[in-house]
């Protein structure tokens, strides 16, 4: 089985579903709200444990109801909980959701996801030594990035850096990560200057620029490839970026060559906008070679 460590927010979503997402100054009637866990690291934790790897969580949550449900939602996943710590000064973080036509607008309130800071990833440096390749996204502190770029290097462990939500990165860090899985948005963001097909030669078989519905591209050394992406009718896109992450990471950590392992990413990501909430379509490793066959 492989081992992955996932450093990252928890956060509770709180979506709302309408048939019409409002404009500045707008009030709309919604569908229907619900409460579901969340937060990109929860949500890569979850979907890679899903897909039958062994997987901590090294994170933390406010000590209020949003928390106690996170951490059982772990617990219920087979998601490794020694290194979520409840904090009592901040507030479980939350993503506020709006669900409409298909695709989602999301404001991230970090909360008690700021505690993730390089001082608490340090406490979990025994599980990350274990570890075949480590995730980490951005809705915790930049210096929290930074310092396990520079840790994973130092251990020789491979990175899979998630540059969500968008903001700029220190060229180290960049150069310490292993993997780099930007949307299109986001490596405008990252590498300003750049057409993205001079991006993916600079970054071969590093950066991988993810394009929704369209699949992921990447440059292979000679040259730049396109892999598609399974046509589905998605009823939530939620969460689907973080399927794809982590689907990457345990194809990776199992051996797989980066073409196929974006095509596992590729097809757990279709099967996860099937169903509402970011991990309520998430597949298990049964559906995806039920899939598969």
């Amino acid at each position: 089985m492989s081992k992955i460590c996932v450093i990252g927010s928890s956060s509770m979503d709180l979506v709302v579903t309408s048939r019409k997402r409002p404009k500045a100054g707008e009030t709309v009637l919604g569908e229907s709200f619900e409460t579901v866990p969340g937060g990109k690291g929860a949500n890569q934790a979850v979907a890679a444990a899903r897909l039958g790897a062994e997987v901590w969580m090294i994170g933390c949550v406010g000590d209020d109801q949003y928390g106690k449900t996170i951490l059982n939602n772990f617990q219920a996943n087979g998601v490794l909980t020694d290194y979520v710590e409840t904090v009592t000064h901040q507030t479980t973080g939350t993503a506020h959701i709006v669900l409409s036509n298909g695709d989602n607008s999301i404001i991230v309130v970090k909360g008690a996801n700021d505690a993730v800071t390089p001082q608490f990833v340090q406490k979990a440096i025994a599980a990350i030594k274990r570890a075949d390749i480590v995730l980490i996204q951005q809705e915790i502190p930049e210096e929290t990035v930074d310092y396990v770029s520079e840790l994973c290097k130092e251990l020789s462990i491979p990175l899979l850096l998630n540059p969500a939500p968008a903001r700029l990165l220190r060229k180290e860090t960049i150069e310490n990560a292993t993997y780099i899985t930007p949307n299109e948005h986001e490596a405008s963001l990252l590498f300003q200057g750049l057409s993205q097909k001079e991006m993916l030669r600079r970054y071969p078989e590093k950066l991988l620029i993810t394009e929704g519905k369209n699949g992921v591209r990447y440059h292979n050394g000679a040259e730049e490839k396109l892999i598609p992406s399974f046509p589905v009718k998605a009823v939530d896109t939620t969460g689907a970026g973080d399927t794809f992450n982590a689907g990457f990471a345990v194809a990776l950590s199992e051996g797989q060559n980066i073409k196929s392992a974006l095509q596992f990413a590729n097809r757990a990501a279709s099967l996860s906008v099937q169903k509402f909430g970011a991990q309520g379509g998430m597949p298990t490793r049964e559906e995806m070679e039920c899939e598969h066959s």
